[in-house]
């Protein structure tokens, strides 16, 4: 059952990481996306950086930042969802200097408000795991660190899951930020012990487990959104 959602996240937003890139970050915000919809607040979801991109109609378009626009119930220009789009699905710093760009952060930071002056709530997914580098001298991290937005931490439950967990939380945490909540979601369906594994991180993480998703190919946000228990958000 959905707990309603009535924590201080409202009606800022919040910032989606992972402990790695292909987690399940984009399936997180899009089911956040969906349940705060459901709560009758204007959302839109925003993708700063995205990197893995094909060009259809004069425009460049990527998976993520797409889902992420199919999950708003707010028009919002593309240009403010997704600033930064390359076409290689590599890191973003290496991709931005491929095409003689450098990603500016306060670019990103004047675009989330651009979206925050439309909605009651603006998911933001970062890019890769929360420390990738976005420039020469900035990371993922840093942005996150100037949206000033509570974190959600999208776990990859498979081998190397609590080392990378920790190291995250650890990561979060060091930079005054605020980790919500986090997200199992079970990406590895042969894991071994993978209970054992969700339980290590719930006596660990010091944040509350909002959902657990069981693997499923493909997943499906609408399907995943009233499992979460966002009223446990910190």
């Amino acid at each position: 059952m959905l707990t309603p959602y009535t924590s201080h996240l409202t009606p800022r937003g919040i910032f989606i990481t992972g402990t790695d890139t292909g987690v399940g970050k984009t399936l997180v915000a899009c089911a956040l996306l969906h349940v705060f919809a459901g709560q009758g607040l204007r959302v839109i979801g925003m993708k700063p950086v995205a990197a893995g991109a094909y060009h259809e109609n004069g425009a460049w378009i990527n998976e993520d930042v797409e889902q992420l626009i199919a999950a708003s119930n707010v028009a919002a220009p593309r240009d403010a969802i997704n600033p930064y789009c390359f076409e290689l699905p590599i890191a973003p710093h290496i991709a931005a200097g491929i095409h003689n760009k450098v990603i500016n952060s306060k670019t990103l930071c004047e675009n989330y408000q651009r979206l925050s002056a439309l909605a009651d709530v603006v998911v933001v997914e970062g890019v890769g795991g929360f420390c990738v580098p976005l420039s020469a001298c900035e990371t993922s991290a840093d942005l996150a660190r100037q949206l000033a937005l509570p974190v959600v931490l999208v776990v990859g439950i498979r081998l190397g899951c609590l080392n990378h967990a920790l190291l995250t939380a650890e990561a979060i945490r060091m930079r005054g930020i605020a980790l919500a909540g986090w997200v199992a979601n079970h990406v590895d369906p042969a894991m071994p012990h993978a209970d054992a594994n969700v339980a290590a991180l719930q006596a660990r993480l010091g944040a509350p487990l909002i959902a657990r998703i069981a693997f499923c190919d493909p997943p499906d946000a609408a399907t995943i959104a009233p499992r979460m228990d966002l009223g446990a958000l910190q």
